[in-house]
């Protein structure tokens, strides 16, 4: 037994989220139809469904916390949201005329196809599979894959295991794209934007990758004091970044209107006729209009679909096109300007500016990223899918502004060693692409179970119509597997060192999970057979476990080695629910045992921060009294160890061990006083 007096640098074995349901090996954590076995070592949140209200209206709950604040809030979705597809148009029509795509910027059909077919993109990928269709997939007022997945899981009928299953294969995978997207973003955003000093003078070429570097490094080091402050100037500045593009692109329109032609289908089809197989070269860059397509639902919950649909359709889309239109009339009449395009489109005398303006935007577009990446990183341990970590909130108001200094830093040298690494952003857009659109095609999957199963449609019409849309995302990902070679096995390499943490994290919780629970005493059996009654001390101890129903190790080994009970016992078992909030009426459950005991049980919700104390107040109404200092918080701690045969195999036995001795002590995690702590463990060979 050791008591705890301090913080613990190390951490337990037990750091987040529950192996699975009692009696499967790999149970789903998204949307598990029943409760989820909890960690056994140190009460981890466990997963399970809501058996409740939902706290949001599953149509419109995101937009009901928003009514009142529609005009800051589309402004603020300007900033967030669309950062970065809005920095697509520095890029995307360069890279559509690389030598390698065999299309010529001196053939005006090939400049209509390209136009055309980004304008497609831009409708249908967009607008009407996530501004239209996918934002209606409302979780309780939040969005992205894993609430999709939840969704989607939550609507099979009950004993759907296998599909379940499938489901959370699709969701991690998806999870995983998007940990790979979020380093590629940064670096090409910021790059590409560094990039027009050698339209003002080609002799700065040598200065772009060290400028580049020191921006970025910058950007990762203020993540730590927060961005609540900056974030307040990115909306108006993305505002006015979306008006110069509309400007920029309208002038140049109005002196070759005949590029409007292109909103005509028949030149995006004509292209494709013409190039054959190289149309998949094509479309490996033109996807690069529609990246970060995705955010929009990822958002949801920070800002409402009104605000985002808004925003979207009143500025976002009409400048993004008005600028790529823009952009076609400059190469219809300069064919040589190519190499800076989007820069060529501003007068002289504003190059400055714009290249200015442009680095800001590039800079936002990445905060966006990493602040996506923060809060889905918070989601997954919550769930159980990685281990905890450090998170610290940045403000006292929003909660989702978050930091988390082990993924800040990782993110860190992933974007400045691709900067390095690559050198220009043509040559990193060769592996850009890729994760986004396996990631859409994932949510296409995923959106069509939900179209089925929630929104009633029906189910030839659900399939038909997300096939289509979804076809669009496959050819889109074939065409940048083409990439592979050339860069797009980085993000992929990325998503599957992801995929392989998750999935290492999951199967040793549940290893785990068996080795301790193998005999484990019911509580029930256990009160009934104390018959001789130990010797009972003043004060409240609370033991922390993962299955409310069994009786803690570290009940077991305190009684063994002290021979003493406090007066009052209670088991606390905290449980992560299908819910991104649980309201504070909610929040403890309560039941007494008899001979002292209680069994307390607390929920979060899967976008919330456990705090254990504030919860054990909030028993007062439930007529248990809670007083801090007279209370002793028990905690499991075991060691790992290698066993000699393991059904992890080595190299996932030896990254779960790694993984559990450096997560977040869970006195840290649940906030637990540290002088209040006591930590009781032993070894454990997995």
């Amino acid at each position: 037994m050791t008591p705890s007096d301090s913080a613990a640098t190390g951490a337990a074995p037990g750091t987040a989220g529950p192996p699975g349901t009692e009696g499967e090996p790999e149970p789903a954590v998204v949307g598990a139809p029943s409760a989820a076995a909890a960690d056994p070592v140190l009460g981890n949140p466990t997963v399970v469904a809501d058996s409740g209200q939902s706290e949001h209206h599953t149509e419109n709950g995101a937009d009901r916390h928003h009514k009142g604040a529609l005009q800051a809030l589309t402004v603020a979705a300007l900033g967030v949201v669309y950062g970065d597809i809005g920095t697509s148009p520095i890029y995307t029509i360069r890279e559509a005329f690389h030598p390698a795509s065999g299309l010529s910027v001196r053939e005006p059909t090939a400049i209509l196809g390209v136009l055309s077919l980004v304008f497609w993109a831009l409708v249908l990928t967009v607008s009407v599979k996530y501004v239209v269709l996918i934002l209606r997939a409302d979780n309780r007022g939040e969005g992205g894959v894993l609430a999709l997945a939840r969704l989607a899981s939550n609507a099979l009928p009950t004993g759907s295991v296998r599909q379940r299953s499938l489901i959370l294969l699709a969701s991690i995978i998806g999870l995983a794209l998007f940990f790979g997207d979020g380093l590629i973003t940064p670096a090409i955003s910021v790059l590409s934007a560094v990039e027009g000093i050698q339209a003002v003078q080609p002799g700065l070429k040598n200065f772009v990758v060290p400028i580049a570097v020191f921006i970025l490094t910058l950007l990762f080091l203020i993540q730590a004091h927060g961005t609540g402050r900056v974030g307040r100037l990115f909306g108006p500045v993305m505002g006015l970044w979306f008006v110069t593009l509309a400007l920029l692109g309208l002038w140049h329109i109005a002196h070759y209107p005949a590029v409007l032609l292109a909103l005509n289908p028949y030149y995006g089809i004509a292209l494709i006729d013409m190039l054959g197989w190289k149309t998949f070269i094509a479309l490996g860059a033109i996807v690069l209009a529609v990246t970060g397509g995705e955010a929009l639902y990822a958002d949801m919950g920070h800002f409402g679909r009104r605000p985002i649909r808004i925003a979207w359709f009143g500025l976002v889309l009409p400048a993004l096109l008005l600028n790529y239109f823009g952009q076609g009339a400059l190469l219809m009449r300069h064919p040589e300007t190519l190499d800076h395009l989007f820069f060529e489109l501003a007068p002289a005398w504003s190059l400055v500016p714009m290249i200015a303006l442009a680095t800001a935007a590039t800079i936002i577009a990445s905060q966006a990223v990493i602040s996506g990446v923060f809060s889905l990183t918070q989601q997954a341990i919550q769930l159980g899918l990685l281990p905890r970590m450090t998170i610290r909130h940045t403000s006292e108001t929003e909660i989702g502004q978050i930091y988390i200094p082990r993924v800040n830093w990782i993110l860190m040298a992933g974007v400045i060693t691709l900067v390095i690494s690559f050198g220009s952003s043509s040559n990193i857009a060769a592996a850009y692409g890729i994760a986004v659109t396996g990631a859409m095609t994932i949510d296409a999957v995923l959106a069509a179970i939900v179209a089925a199963s929630i929104w009633k449609w029906n189910k030839w019409l659900a399939i038909a119509v997300f096939t289509g849309l979804g076809l669009i995302d496959v050819a889109f990902f074939a065409a940048n597997s083409l990439k592979i070679p050339d860069g797009g096995w980085f993000p992929l390499a990325m998503a599957l060192f992801a995929w392989f943490v998750i999935t290492t994290w999951r199967r040793g919780r549940a290893v785990l999970y068996e080795k301790l629970h193998a005999s484990a005493l019911p509580v029930d059996l256990f009160l009934s057979t104390m018959r001789e009654a130990p010797l009972r001390v003043a004060g409240t101890a609370v033991f922390m476990t993962g299955d409310i129903e069994t009786v803690p190790l570290a009940l077991l080994h305190n009684l063994k080695h002290n021979k003493v009970l406090h007066e009052r016992v209670l088991l606390l078992q905290v449980l992560t629910v299908d819910v991104p909030r649980v309201s504070e009426a909610k929040r403890v459950e309560v039941r007494r045992l008899g001979k002292g005991f209680h069994a307390v049980v607390v929920r979060y919700g899967f976008m919330e921060q456990p705090d254990v104390p504030a919860a054990l107040a909030k028993c007062r109404a439930h007529g248990l009294s809670y007083d801090e200092m007279q209370t002793s918080f028990f905690l499991g701690r075991e060691s790992l160890l290698p066993a000699t045969r393991s059904t992890l195999g080595r190299a996932r036995q030896a990254l779960f061990i790694f993984l559990s001795t450096t997560a977040l002590a869970s006195k840290i995690f649940f906030r637990i006083p540290p002088n209040r702590a006591v930590e009781l463990g032993g070894q454990v060979e997995v």
